[in-house]
Formats: C-alpha cells, sequence, structure tokens
C-alpha cells in the first residue's frame, strides 16, 4: 500500500466504502468500527477516516459523537423524501434536456433503451448488469441539461434512491411492466413532449416506491425486535 499516494488511498477507501453501502454488503445503521475496517479494507486510519467524514456529507454515513461512525439508517419515511426530491429534479433536467437536446442526445437516449431492454433478460441473474443499462439510460434522457448543479444534486439523489432499490432486490412486484415503463418515458421524450415525458417519469419513480415498501417495513420491524432483545 506505501507505494500508493494518500489522495490514491482514500479515493480508493472512498469508493469501495459507498458501494458496499449503496450495495448494503454493509448494511443500514451498522457501526462502522475503524479497527475492523482498516482490517478489511488494508488501510490506515487516517484515509478511513477522511473518506467516512465525505460518505457522512453525502448522507450515506452518521457521525456519532466525535469519532463514532453508523452506516446512514433507511425508513419509509427517507424513501418518500428522497423520491420526491428525486422526481423533482428529474424531471427538472428532463424537461430542459427536450427543450436543448439534438440528434445526437436523441440517438444515446435510443441506443441506451436497447441496452436497457437487452439487459432485461438477465436482470433477475445479474441484477448490477441490469442496473447499470438502467442508469445509463436515465442519465441519456437527461444528458442535453447544461445545468451543472442540477445534475450534481440529481445524482446524488439517484445514488440514495439506488441504495434503497438495491435493499429491495428480493421484492418482486409481478404486475409492473418496467420495459414498457421506460418504454412510455423514452416516446414522450423523442415525441418532445414534456408534461407527458415529466408524467411518465414520476408515475415510473412512484411504482419503485411501491416496489420497495414491503421490503422496508420488514427491516424496520427487525431492526426494532433487535432493540428489544
Amino acid at each position: 500500500m506505501a507505494k500508493f499516494s494518500p489522495n490514491t488511498l482514500f479515493e480508493s477507501v472512498y469508493h469501495r466504502l459507498r458501494s458496499d453501502i449503496i450495495d448494503s454488503k454493509l448494511t443500514p445503521d451498522t457501526k462502522l468500527r475503524i479497527e475492523g475496517l482498516r482490517k478489511k479494507y488494508q488501510i490506515s486510519a487516517s484515509p478511513l477516516r477522511e473518506a467516512l467524514n465525505r460518505l457522512a456529507g453525502e448522507g450515506f454515513v452518521n457521525v456519532i459523537g466525535q469519532r463514532g461512525f453508523r452506516v446512514a439508517p433507511v425508513s419509509i419515511d427517507d424513501l418518500y423524501d428522497i423520491s420526491r426530491m428525486r422526481i423533482q429534479l428529474e424531471c427538472e433536467a428532463l424537461s430542459e434536456s427536450i427543450a436543448k437536446g439534438d440528434d445526437m442526445w436523441e440517438s444515446n437516449i435510443i441506443a441506451s433503451y436497447h441496452r436497457l431492454s437487452k439487459a432485461e433478460k438477465m436482470r433477475e441473474s445479474d441484477f448490477h448488469a441490469w442496473e447499470m443499462c438502467n442508469n445509463d439510460f436515465h442519465k441519456a434522457l437527461i444528458s442535453a441539461c447544461t445545468s451543472k448543479w442540477l445534475l450534481r444534486f440529481r445524482d446524488a439523489i439517484y445514488e440514495q434512491h439506488k441504495r434503497y432499490r438495491l435493499i429491495s432486490t428480493l421484492v418482486h412486484n409481478e404486475s409492473r411492466d418496467i420495459h414498457n415503463e421506460h418504454k412510455a418515458i423514452k416516446d414522450a421524450t423523442l415525441a418532445r413532449d414534456t408534461k407527458l415525458a415529466c408524467e411518465e417519469t414520476k408515475k415510473h419513480i412512484q411504482k419503485t416506491v411501491g416496489s420497495m415498501e414491503q421490503k422496508l417495513v420488514y427491516l424496520e420491524e427487525e431492526h426494532q425486535q433487535k432493540k428489544v432483545s
């Protein structure tokens, strides 16, 4: 590890911790003990604390006292709040993209939608591969937006929302037709129908929230039982 610069070490452990939290390898509300993490990630305490403080600023970690850390908990209320903000930011960025998008923007949407459609066949067996294509599709839709701050805030909320999606991957809603949900967003966007595109985006996110609620209820009940015991 000595051959790497402090900045490289910090970036490495930051991205690994962030990924492990989003993927629930570090489960919600877990206490993050420096010594245990130092051994797990094979890194010294200084860049580790720096990474944890950065993650705290992003809402993935909570600071306890002066030196303690926990993975941020999850809750239905937090999910509702994140989803509400995602709808607002996503629709704002999408509206600007529809107004400013060119032929290349349209081509990127079509290409990303095609890749996502192909990935749907492996959604059950390789959710992470599908999630990458899903992310690419939604980013392509808003890629003509020129507001860097809007896109930055949107990306931050998207990652928080992704954490909830990955937590609830074991819950399947057979009544959903995610392919047609994405198709409806894509068609309305390419037709430059801003109102419809935003309506379809809102419905899509709200349906995703519905599919997560069952898992979150279970997690909250499990957390309360642990507290009692």
